[in-house]
């Protein structure tokens, strides 16, 4: 079990994508439901560079939806990944120090734990986004 989850560095939000592998076919799904929940305005998207996050399912999809541009992360750079955060946060919060015998039942309370919280990121302002685009908020 595996999943996608994208962060909205604005509020919080995650758009998560629960999936049976990570391969570019679930990668395109989870892109088909962030343009579903952001609608008509224009996505960036930052990833690092995970071997499921290319192919020609990929290039096809964003091809098809100019909206969103993608900006890549150098490899093994997790620190610059605001998206790390979360996995952290969530991983404490759900499986450090419980126990929870049904992995079916972990990837549940996994979910549940990335959709009903916020994670807030200070890296719009790390880097300037915020003094320099103050009216995106």
């Amino acid at each position: 079990m595996s999943f996608y989850g994208t962060s909205n560095l604005h509020t919080g939000r995650e758009i998560v994508t629960h999936s049976a592998k990570m391969n570019a076919e679930a990668s395109a799904q989870h892109l088909a439901q962030i343009l579903e929940a952001v609608p008509d305005v224009p996505i960036v998207l930052l990833w690092d560079r995970a071997p499921w996050h290319s192919g020609q399912v990929i290039r096809d999809l964003l091809a098809a939806n100019p909206r969103i541009t993608v900006h890549r992360f150098p490899v093994a750079a997790p620190k610059l990944n605001p998206q790390e955060h979360v996995w952290k946060a969530t991983r404490r919060a759900v499986s450090h120090n419980h126990t929870i015998p049904r992995l079916p039942d972990l990837a549940d309370r996994f979910e549940s734990h990335l959709k009903a919280n916020t994670f807030k990121s200070s890296f719009l302002d790390r880097y300037g986004f915020n003094a320099l685009c103050p009216m995106s908020r």
